[in-house]
């Protein structure tokens, strides 16, 4: 039961670090699945480091790692 997604946006350089959203983003990666929001930014770096991503970034461009809430496990509560 994962509450939370790792998403990886590639932005342009000219984009604020504030406007980097999956909207606005070049491309949009869907990471790994974590449990917390603690493990979904480890999972997040883990998953970048180890892919070629950050490799294959051109100078006119930069990643944000964004954790979001899947809200699954959530329907049974309450």
């Amino acid at each position: 039961m994962s509450l939370f997604q790792v998403v990886i946006l590639v932005c342009a350089i000219a984009t604020p670090r504030g406007e980097c959203q999956p909207d606005t983003a070049l491309d949009v990666i869907r990471g790994p699945d974590a449990q917390n929001e603690l493990m979904c930014g480890f999972h997040g770096q883990a998953y970048l480091a180890s892919s070629a991503i950050g490799r294959h970034l051109r100078t006119d461009e930069y990643v944000k790692i964004k954790c979001t809430r899947t809200g699954i496990g959530l329907a049974n509560v309450g």
